[in-house]
């Protein structure tokens, strides 16, 4: 009997099958199952997510001890505000009917059904610099009661670089003093988190 038809092999098979469509996805295809091309929200999309990668793949090349996985962080970067069309955010061209604190799992459900778990985790994880259980619970947040913050440095450096880029704004990168104030509507541990990144990240 050959071993790929083996339950170990055929275990086996399935796992190097994922491993690579893992490996080899194209971003911009996915984007284009829910985006028509040309639209606003497809052009609000695209460029706000090439800000996001192109900053954090520079900070990863300025960052070579970190060993970061740059493929994974260019594939992700691209999807993790995915999910936005599906909440009503009509500044961005988004006419759905969710809130939009809701793109992030949202997003993370289409990526995790495409078969990349990995890059779901960036679109779940990237909302402020990240939510805890306990705010969401504490603040009754219409999004799944489980911890949402970045984890890996990957996910952590694609969260980070979001920050700097608004998509109602979309020629201007923010300074970090801008950002700060912006993240103090999550409270003073969002703010905290984003200054131990710009430690790790910016010097």
């Amino acid at each position: 009997m050959n071993y790929k038809d083996t339950y170990f092999g055929r275990i086996g098979y399935i796992c190097m099958i994922n491993y690579l469509k893992e490996k080899s996805m194209d971003p911009y295809a996915l984007i284009q199952r829910y985006y028509q091309q040309d639209t606003e929200a497809y052009n609000i999309l695209v460029t706000h997510s090439e800000q996001v990668r192109d900053k954090a793949l520079a900070l990863a090349k300025q960052h070579p001890a970190m060993n970061l996985d740059t493929a994974f962080i260019a594939e992700a970067a691209m999807l993790h505000d995915i999910g936005m069309f599906k909440t009503h955010a009509p500044a961005i061209a988004c006419h759905g009917t969710d809130e939009y604190i809701c793109h992030g799992y949202l997003g993370a459900d289409l990526v995790r059904a495409a078969g990349y778990p990995k890059h779901a985790l960036v679109c779940e994880r990237h909302t402020g610099t990240g939510l805890s259980l306990s705010t969401i619970q504490l603040r009754n947040l219409p999004i799944p009661h489980r911890a949402m913050e970045p984890i890996s440095l990957e996910e952590q450096l694609i969260c980070f670089a979001d920050k700097f880029f608004s998509k109602t704004k979309l020629t201007t990168e923010k300074p970090v003093a801008k950002v700060r104030i912006g993240l103090s509507r999550y409270g003073e541990e969002a703010v905290s988190r984003f200054d131990t990144w710009c430690k790790l990240f910016l010097v």
